[in-house]
Parts: structure tokens; C-alpha cells; sequence
């Protein structure tokens, strides 16, 4: 009986060690979500706002499309040598956090994500120039549709998918080669291809993101820090994949401001 008893305990604490287990998976991997959706809400009401401000239907020297003019404001973000600065900075934030992380804070590092959730907003604007709103807001649905299902597929899966993130990490090096190739070339065709082919490659890469981060919970459980941290860099992962796939999709199925 005795033994039996030292059994049920030994069941009793593992079952209660799991349990406290995924609830620190989850509680982690909604960090992480929440803190991406902050980042994307961010970029969205800057974008806004600054196409607001720098967009008029009174008539400017700088016009742009059938009753769209830009202010002084858009003029300086979009035709001086600033707009090389909007275009490259997030790049500039990406890299820092990639390589700084491990020696800043916490507080530092999530505020410099959303300063680069900011910045990226910025870069942002420029679609409402190219794209009808409403088309805009149809391809944002669109691809949160498409990233959330794919999460979840990546979340729920036990197929490992390290293969196939391998394999669409190639293909992003290809698209941006290819991309810089076609700043020269100025080709339609490619241009298309490359945009089917970026939606193929962010689809992969968000699968696979969401259960490497998945996974990388066990490198960082039982550290509180640490863990706040990788939530913050998981958030940067995947709120990259969602612009990218968000940004493909638009050029394959936005509606143009000429058109």
C-alpha cells in the first residue's frame, strides 16, 4: 500500500510539473503574440498618420495621383534624400536588436522594439500613396487570416518543420538577391514572380517561427529575464514574417491609386 501511495505522489507531481509547464508555454507564446500585435497596431496608426499629415486634396506643387497632393511635410518623407533614411532605418533597428539584445534590458529592449514598430510605420505610409485604402485594409485582413492559420499550424503540429525553414530560408536569400537584381533590370515578370514567390516563403517562415519559438521555451524556462526577452525577439520574428507576407500580397492583389 505504501508503495502504492509513493506512486500516486511521484504521478501527482510530475501531472503538476506539466501542468505549471504549459501554462508557462502559453503564457509565454501570448507574450509574445501580444507583443507582436501591440508592434503591428503601432505601425498602423503611424502609417495613418503620417499619410494624413503629409497627403492634401488642395492643390500643391507636388501632386501625385487625381486629387492628391503632398504637403511640405510629404514632400520632405518622400521626395528628398530623408525618404533613403525612412526606407532604411527599420533595417538599421532590426540589426541592432538582433546583435544588442543580450546586453540590454528588458525595459530597453521593448522600448526600442516599439521604436522600431514606430519607425516601421513610417516606412509604411508610403503604401496608402500607391494602394486604395479600402484595398489596403482587404489585403491587412487577408493576411492576418493567412498568418493566423499558419501559426496555429505551426503551434499545434508535432511534424518538425526544421527542413523546411532551412529550405524557405534559402528562398529569402534568393528573393533578396533577385530583388536587388531587378532595381537594375526593372522587370514586370520578376518582379511578379519574386512577390508569389516572397507569400510561399513568409508562409513557411511563419509555420516554422511560431514552433521554433515553440520550442525555444525549453532554453529559456526557469528565467524569468531571459525569458521576457526571447518573448520580445519571438515578437520581432514574427511580426517581421506578417509585414513581409502583408507587403507581398498587396503588390499581387492591391488595387492601385491610377487604376
Amino acid at each position: 500500500m505504501s508503495q502504492l501511495n509513493g506512486n500516486a505522489n511521484i504521478w501527482s507531481a510530475s501531472g503538476a510539473r506539466s501542468a505549471e509547464y504549459d501554462m508557462g508555454l502559453r503564457s509565454y507564446m501570448l507574450g509574445i503574440y501580444n507583443h507582436m500585435t501591440l508592434a503591428l497596431a503601432i505601425s498602423a496608426l503611424i502609417a495613418w498618420g503620417t499619410f494624413m499629415a503629409a497627403v492634401t486634396s488642395e492643390p500643391t506643387a507636388y501632386r501625385i495621383a487625381s486629387e492628391m497632393y503632398l504637403t511640405d511635410l510629404g514632400a520632405a518623407l518622400y521626395l528628398s534624400p530623408l525618404k533613403w533614411l525612412v526606407m532604411l532605418a527599420p533595417i538599421g533597428f532590426v540589426f541592432f536588436l538582433s546583435f544588442r539584445f543580450e546586453r540590454l534590458s528588458y525595459t530597453t529592449l521593448l522600448g526600442t522594439f516599439w521604436a522600431f514598430a514606430a519607425v516601421m510605420g513610417l516606412s509604411l505610409s508610403t503604401v496608402f500613396l500607391v494602394f486604395k485604402i479600402g484595398s489596403v485594409v482587404q489585403v491587412l485582413f487577408m493576411t492576418a487570416a493567412t498568418f493566423g492559420a499558419l501559426s496555429l499550424y505551426g503551434y499545434t503540429t508535432k511534424r518538425s518543420l526544421s527542413a523546411m525553414g532551412t529550405f524557405m530560408m534559402m528562398g529569402l536569400f534568393g528573393i533578396i538577391i533577385a530583388s536587388i537584381v531587378n532595381i537594375f533590370v526593372q522587370s514586370s515578370a520578376l518582379q511578379f514572380g519574386l512577390n508569389v514567390l516572397g507569400v510561399i516563403v513568409f508562409a513557411g517562415l511563419t509555420a516554422w517561427d511560431t514552433q521554433r519559438l515553440k520550442d525555444q521555451y525549453d532554453e529559456v524556462y526557469g528565467d524569468a529575464v531571459v525569458m521576457a526577452k526571447a518573448s520580445v525577439m519571438g515578437a520581432l520574428t514574427l511580426y517581421l514574417d506578417f509585414i513581409n507576407m502583408f507587403q507581398m500580397l498587396l503588390h499581387l492583389f492591391g488595387q492601385r491609386n491610377n487604376e
